[in-house]
């Protein structure tokens, strides 16, 4: 299942360091504008510890991570809804990704330039939301005109696009985003068509001062991100690119020696990399058998045949039914054997929705 967080920010907040660490990709992160040109695309893996304990118990001949992809899109500037900077590229690269990642400088350094002369999280953060707006008011204007001509010559679907695009367009005119409008699920089918840059959710990522995520205090720049945030019912994840940068240049043991030697529980990368999974309303379920322990991504809401189609499409065709257990349920009964014997292996149909944490074999016939 191909889904992708695209990481946007103004330049030298971070950003291009973040990806770096997330990636070890080697994007060029440099202290000037536009050291980003082309989006770079990464994978990472999805941390999962119950991928772990399943290993342990069924001991496969592989293990296989789900994983997720990030795009690091140039820096944006205030303009880029009119061409400033490199600003209509940048903007197409943003309409490609299912979810944004906002990247907010929320430390000083006098070595490291900010575009606008000063450290100020808001005003970053509402340059560069204004820009998607109006990129997306540019856009909702356009096809506005053109929905308006054939809704007046009585054409049905015209006339309920041209009702959902007044209630996007008002919201635009008013500095909304249109992820903040409440639509009915026929209206949201409309809307994704539209494939609006505000209608993506969004996720903010302070990045903070090796010594403020260290001594754990928050400083007034990430008080007023998370305030910011906070007004628009979106999430905010604490990071210090730097030092996940000096993460990503060690292995497992010492990743994990480094962290407990600064009293940091968990990197930043891995909170990220939760919390934009859970930004798409993305969950994981598992196979594990000898050949192989493996975990797969799904959306919340989809069956147990269309989960088996991610696997493979004769799965999905084929579908006869789930042999399901949930996670817990097998860890505790000690593996297949001691979960059937306990009674929590079920047989599902094709009507069941997927849960987060089923561990599954799919019995189907082509």
């Amino acid at each position: 299942m191909a889904l992708t967080a695209g990481i946007v920010g103004l330049p030298n907040v971070g950003k291009s360091t973040l990806f770096n660490a997330i990636t070890k990709a080697g994007a060029l992160a440099a202290n000037y504008p536009f050291a980003t040109i082309d989006p770079n695309v990464g994978i990472v893996e999805v941390p999962d510890y119950r991928l772990d304990r399943l290993t342990e118990l069924v001991k496969p001949k592989k293990t296989v991570p789900t994983a997720f992809e990030f795009t690091d899109i140039a820096g944006i500037v205030k303009g880029a809804s009119k061409g400033e900077g490199l600003g209509n590229k940048f903007l197409s690269h943003i309409r490609d990704v299912d979810a944004i990642c906002q990247v907010v400088r929320a430390f000083d350094d006098e070595n490291i330039t900010h575009v606008s002369g000063k450290v100020d999280p808001v005003d970053d953060i509402e340059t560069i939301n204004m820009e998607l707006i109006l990129a997306d008011l540019e856009s909702v204007e356009k096809r506005y005109a053109r929905v308006q001509k054939m809704a007046k010559q009585k054409d049905k679907d015209a006339i309920a696009e041209e009702a959902i695009l007044a209630i996007v367009k008002e919201a635009l005119e008013n500095e909304r985003p249109v992820r903040s409008i409440d639509f009915t699920p026929e209206q949201l089918k409309l809307v994704k068509g539209m494939h609006l840059l505000t209608a993506k959710p969004m996720l903010y990522v302070a990045n903070v001062s090796e010594d403020d995520l260290v001594s754990g205090d928050e400083n007034d720049y990430l008080k007023a991100i998370r305030a910011y945030a906070d007004n628009e019912g979106s999430e905010v994840i604490v990071i210090s690119a730097k030092i996940e940068e000096e993460l990503a240049a060690l292995d497992d043991d010492d990743k994990k020696e480094y962290l407990t030697d600064l009293g940091i529980e968990e990197a930043g990368l891995d909170k990220l990399i939760r919390a934009s999974y859970h930004l798409l309303g993305l969950a994981t379920y598992f196979t594990a058998g000898e050949q192989e322990v493996r975990a797969w991504t799904f959306r919340h809401g989809m069956t147990a045949p269309q989960c088996a189609g991610i696997i493979h499409t004769d799965f999905e065709r084929g579908f006869i039914r789930a042999e399901t257990v949930s996670y817990d349920d097998l860890v505790d009964n000690n593996g297949m054997t001691g979960a059937k014997e306990a009674g929590k292996v079920r047989l599902e149909g094709k009507e069941y929705l997927m849960k987060d944490g089923d561990v599954v074999h799919f019995r189907f016939n082509v």
